[in-house]
């Protein structure tokens, strides 16, 4: 995934519209890659902009995503998965 951006985005406001489409189906996988794209397209915005609100708000629900859902290796009885990395982040709204 990259996170190359539409050149339109660079050269207006953003909208609640980018925010959204940023998100489309959000994986575990991808979260963390989204999650900085949303960052960096609200960054400039006022903390009362409707796209910073609904992009704040997403940011920290893929933070929840990534660092509490997705959990690696097979999980086989008497043994423990690997939990997500770091086990012992907690997830933060500020995106970084």
């Amino acid at each position: 995934m990259s996170e190359f951006e539409q050149p339109d985005r660079l050269r207006r406001e953003p909208t609640v519209e980018d925010v959204r489409q940023l998100m489309g189906a959000s994986t575990p996988h991808f979260a963390l890659q989204i999650r900085n794209r949303i960052h960096h397209l609200i960054a400039g915005l006022p903390s009362e902009h409707p796209a910073r609100v609904e992009g704040e708000r997403e940011i920290a629900r893929l933070d929840r995503l990534a660092h509490g859902s997705e959990r690696r290796g097979p999980i086989v009885e008497g043994e423990h998965g690997l939990p997500s990395f770091p086990p012992d982040a907690e997830p933060s709204a500020s995106g970084s």
